[in-house]
């Protein structure tokens, strides 16, 4: 039986195309009102995950529950809990988003007064409230805002995005992640990328699909804590400095010293950190900062795959 604390549970989900099986027994779950990063590099298999999670492809095994109910391929009851924002969302280019909106809502079946009232708090909430122009003419990054008010309009427990960021300016790519988050605090987000600095910024907890398996998941401190490195990074004033210790200390250990594009001296081996310091103290070299080298998520991405 599924629990219901999850608003979405995937049980061992296999998927093939002909002779490629491209998912190999996926377990998942998604507690409520989470951003929850669904990481994969392109071709992982998370965009054919999400399509059997909205019931539009059927697996070859295992078993699928939004909000406690199954999903069912072709008779889609479970999509009246998800909102869906694909990756390269369609319009009617000559609507003006309220009218789209309005659209939408009565496809759904919403009642006109309620159409009215959540499109204005959604456009709001995205910054198209004062927006009048028609949709041919909107930006990359106007669609998408739109896409999230259309995707959150009928109050979904569950909010999917497919790559919502990936072809969006800095600027662009912030405002959509701003949004996300602030639409937490009505609904559950799955938030499909392979941008690891996106899913650093908003994620609550994560999973990362890789050859057709989920091979880690957790809050992103767990993720984190996983592969914490223990390199000491010593950021001096001069770059001399670093140059010095290198020479000198590398010819102790080659491969416990490297340098950043910063400049900084890298330490990898605990065991000579002492020395060092102390031969900075008796050399009274002057230094900016000294602290352990935290592992980004995209570090443990790259040694994740690598080393499954």
């Amino acid at each position: 039986m599924p629990d219901n604390k999850y608003i979405l549970e995937i049980k061992n989900l296999e998927k093939s195309f002909g002779d490629k099986k491209v998912l190999k027994g996926v377990d998942l779950k998604i507690p409520q009102k989470r951003v929850f990063g669904f990481v994969g590099k392109n071709g992982a298999g998370k965009t054919t995950t999400m399509k059997m999670v909205l019931g539009l492809m059927t697996p070859n095994k295992g078993e699928i529950f939004v909000n406690g109910e199954k999903v069912t391929y072709g008779n889609n009851k479970t999509n009246r809990y998800i909102g869906y924002l694909p990756d390269v969302p369609e319009y009617y280019s000559f609507m003006t988003p309220r009218e789209y909106l309005n659209f939408c809502g009565e496809i759904t079946y919403m009642e006109k007064k309620d159409i009215r009232s959540r499109s204005e708090e959604l456009l709001k909430l995205v910054g198209l409230g004062e927006e009048k122009h028609r949709i041919k003419g909107f930006s990359r990054g106007m669609k998408q805002r739109l896409g999230i008010a259309q995707a959150l309009l009928n109050k979904p427990k569950l909010l999917i995005c497919d790559e919502p960021t990936s072809a969006l300016d800095p600027v662009g790519r912030k405002e959509i992640l701003d949004i996300l988050v602030a639409a937490k605090e009505e609904t559950t987000i799955l938030f499909s990328t392979h941008i690891l600095s996106d899913v650093e910024h908003i994620c609550d907890e994560m999973a990362l699909l890789n050859d057709g398996k989920i091979i880690m998941q957790g809050t992103i401190e767990e993720v984190k804590n996983k592969r914490r490195g223990n390199a000491i990074e010593i950021q001096f004033e001069n770059k001399k400095d670093t140059d010095k210790l290198l020479a000198i200390f590398k010819k102790k250990d080659s491969s416990s010293l490297e340098t950043t594009s910063s400049g900084a001296l890298v330490v990898k081996d605990q065991k000579i950190v002492p020395e060092i310091l102390r031969f900075i103290g008796d050399n009274s070299i002057p230094f900016i900062r000294i602290e352990k080298q935290e592992a980004t998520l995209e570090d443990i991405f790259i040694d994740a795959i690598q080393n499954k």
